[in-house]
């Protein structure tokens, strides 16, 4: 995926509704960063929890987490925690949109907030609360047929959760599932651009 092919992703993005999703029933709000850096070869920025956290430690994850009183806005929340985990300074995001929000198994409403990161930017992880960071290529992550899925039983309700893999980095649960989502909304990689210019 090149430039050009970044201007047609984010045109497909917000010109595309949204897949249908079932509606949310969590009613604590919280939100997360889907940064995509600006290289010649755009990537998508993810991170690994810190080991120690009580919550989904290890796992893969995009910055985020829960709205707080002071926040204006779930994109205000998504840029806060951004900057907290990972030292993203909020005024270099461009933000694009937002997918629609998902329910965690955490209990959380979860609102994915899609931003534009410069590629010079210097990331540095909260050692608190992220081990590592690294970039997968966006064409790489938007590619459905990276991803499994997988029907599962919990309180009595089934669940359907999306498993893929990257250098040795397992994706699952709801950041495998927003990335599968914003692949779905966007499938400019599974389509010729003849068909939408």
């Amino acid at each position: 995926m090149n430039r050009l092919d970044l201007e047609m992703f984010i045109s497909r993005f917000q010109l595309q509704c949204p897949p249908q999703s079932r509606p949310v029933q969590n009613t604590r709000q919280a939100a997360v960063l889907i940064p995509i850096v600006c290289r010649p070869k755009p990537t998508l920025l993810l991170t690994r929890r810190a080991m120690h956290m009580r919550k989904h430690a290890g796992q893969i994850a995009f910055p985020g987490g829960a709205a707080e009183l002071g926040d204006a806005s779930l994109v205000a929340t998504a840029l806060r925690e951004a900057e907290e985990e990972i030292a993203l300074p909020h005024g270099c995001v461009n933000v694009i949109g937002q997918l629609a929000s998902i329910d965690s198994i955490s209990g959380f409403n979860v609102t994915p907030i899609l931003g534009l990161i410069p590629p010079d930017v210097v990331f540095s992880p909260n050692k608190d609360e992220v081990d590592d960071l690294f970039e997968m290529p966006l064409q790489e992550a938007l590619t459905l047929s990276r991803y499994y899925s997988l029907d599962i039983q919990r309180k009595s309700s089934r669940h359907r959760i999306y498993l893929s893999w990257y250098r040795g980095h397992f994706i699952w649960g709801l950041t495998a599932a927003v990335i599968y989502r914003l692949a779905k909304q966007t499938s400019v990689l599974d389509m010729p651009y003849t068909t939408y210019l």
